[in-house]
């Protein structure tokens, strides 16, 4: 058994960071690592797919080199993944933007690909509520919020609704035995 090496600190400057040196390779140049513990719901790569589309590549794929002149993917295997669909390959020629670690062992990146993943926080209900507020009000229809954030129209309504119903939806005579408490 080997033990690992010691934790690597990173150079010191900007010009020294990996998001430094971003290089545009084949997505075939790149190869899925075999311990990521993330799972995408169909949903959710449907909509990483509309993001590519509608904004165009905004993070690279981490990777770290191997020994037979492939890349190992560290983190952004879901962005590699639909790297394949045709529509987000014309984006830029079948080539994705790669951001490669300094040489690394095993161990370390396993841990870099559990601290890219976590890092990424989750969603909370009140702060996509607000969210989906803010888009009805910049005339964002519930359809297009439904069909862009890959959300059901159903989830729409509820996160919309969330404590604002009497405000949007009440005349000025509404019945005040309807309060939100």
């Amino acid at each position: 058994m080997t033990t690992p090496a010691a934790p690597f600190r990173a150079p010191v400057g900007a010009d020294q960071q990996p998001v430094s040196a971003v290089q545009w390779m084949p997505r075939e140049q790149l190869t899925a690592n075999q311990w990521n513990p993330n799972v995408q719901a169909p949903p959710e790569h449907r909509l990483l797919k509309t993001s590519l589309l509608e904004n165009g590549w905004t993070q690279p794929i981490v990777a770290r080199d191997q020994a037979d002149g492939t890349y190992e993917v560290v983190d952004g295997f879901h962005r590699w993944t639909i790297a394949a669909d045709p529509d987000v390959a014309a984006l830029s020629a079948g080539l994705v933007p790669v951001v490669v670690l300094p040489p690394t062992d095993a161990a370390t990146a396993r841990m870099a690909t559990v601290r890219h993943n976590r890092a990424r926080g989750t969603h909370h209900v009140l702060g996509m509520a607000e969210i989906v507020t803010d888009l009805l009000e910049l005339g964002v229809t519930p359809a297009d919020i439904s069909a862009r954030l890959e959300m059901d129209p159903e989830e729409v309504d509820r996160l919309a609704d969330r404590g604002n119903m009497i405000a949007r939806h009440a005349p000025e005579t509404f019945n005040q035995g309807w309060t939100v408490g």
